[in-house]
């Protein structure tokens, strides 16, 4: 009796040392790379395989294998209004939205700069980056043997203000989601363009009940830095751009003593200019406990400051994000590092505003009692030369 009547036949012929030479990977089948070994990778693997030759990137580029690496990374991805906003990327989509959510957004810092090259894996990534960016403009011409690049409208669509926006946030625990949602927001109301540019995930009366054990005190805290995670990946589907606007880690954790409400934060600190300096993208999520001592998440709420703690509007948020999703990149590999970092040097820098302020108004009030002073004894002077 046959162990199977239905397997496709099996060719037994292999090439070992003896017979003088060796199997090698080129040697495998297409089906049993793309099949068994590419959908195994994750999207920074997958990207630096596609780069090592031709045949790995055509097989590599297929999109079933970016929107797993997609889903996998960010289950939000998943909804159907995210797939479709997707699909319309340049190169099939999926590729391209990875290479640009996975990203970190550039920094003009030199610090910040030396500490995203300090590793092999960073290099890589970096490479990564580099290198999907420039296949998902160009394809390979097997026939003609050359790239040939490929016309998109992307660059057309960069001077127009974005009409919508679209919000794709995850949030994990010890490598678990707990929570996935997609929020719209339009752009071009008055409403909007004044008020204080805010973001709200969740609504007010909603909360979203989590397996976690609410954290008791301090201590049980640091569980939240150290395991909890968020991604917030901000779209324009006119433009078919996104960025990602969280470090990824926590960089603080308070808890209020008398509610017992955690407030767990994420940045991204974004250049503006040399006038305004820099802005920070906060992203705050706030937990409160259960009656049963479990953790519900009641707020996940982004929202744009700047060096004065004063809260941008829509349109100024607007015009930094749009400039955002068109600037320059930075690898991802150690976003939440970097992302710490970058919030204790954007603390540091509102310090030493916050005293340059306080030390120029200190002079100006010294000025301002000088010239009342001198005002007042020279009407006494006045006065006195008056009465002899």
């Amino acid at each position: 009796m046959t162990s199977s009547l239905h397997s496709p036949p099996i060719s037994t012929t292999t090439i070992t040392a003896e017979d003088g030479g060796a199997t090698g990977f080129s040697d495998l089948h297409p089906y049993i790379i793309e099949a068994h070994i590419l959908t195994r990778l994750d999207g920074p693997t997958l990207a630096s395989t596609s780069c090592s030759s031709a045949t790995l990137h055509h097989l590599s580029s297929e999109n079933h294998l970016w929107s797993r690496a997609c889903h996998s990374t960010w289950p939000s991805t998943a909804t159907p209004r995210i797939s479709h906003v997707i699909s319309t990327f340049p190169d099939d989509g999926h590729r391209t939205f990875f290479s640009q959510s996975f990203s970190l957004p550039s920094s003009e810092n030199k610090q910040i700069h030396d500490l995203e090259s300090v590793s092999l894996t960073s290099l890589r990534s970096t490479i990564y980056i580099i290198l999907s960016n420039f296949f998902s403009v160009c394809l390979f011409d097997r026939n003609r043997k050359q790239w040939i690049i490929q016309q998109t409208n992307s660059i057309a669509n960069r001077s127009s203000s974005p009409p919508e926006l679209i919000s794709a946030v995850d949030i994990h625990y010890k490598n678990k989601a707990i929570f996935s949602n997609v929020q719209e927001t339009e752009t071009t109301s008055s409403w909007f363009q004044s008020s204080p540019f805010r973001i709200d995930m969740i609504d007010p009366k909603e909360v979203i009940s989590t397996p976690i054990k609410h954290p008791s005190d301090d201590d049980t805290c640091t569980n939240l830095i150290e395991h909890m995670t968020l991604s917030w990946i901000l779209i324009d589907p006119i433009g078919r751009r996104s960025i990602n606007l969280s470090s990824f880690k926590s960089v603080s954790v308070q808890r209020h003593w008398l509610t017992g409400e955690v407030q767990v934060r994420f940045t991204s600190i974004l250049t503006v200019d040399q006038k305004r300096g820099h802005v920070q993208c906060e992203i705050v999520v706030t937990c409160g406990g259960s009656e049963v001592g479990e953790m519900q998440v009641r707020e996940v709420s982004l929202g744009v400051e700047d060096m004065d703690g004063t809260h941008l509007n829509g349109r100024e948020s607007l015009v930094i994000l749009q400039k955002v999703l068109e600037g320059k990149r930075g690898n991802g590999a150690h976003r939440g590092e970097i992302g710490r970092k970058r919030y204790k040097e954007f603390l540091e820098m509102r310090r030493e505003r916050k005293e340059k302020k306080l030390r120029r108004e200190g002079t100006l009030d010294s000025l301002c009692v000088a010239f009342g002073i001198s005002i007042f004894v020279a009407f006494w002077c006045f006065l006195f030369c008056l009465s002899r």
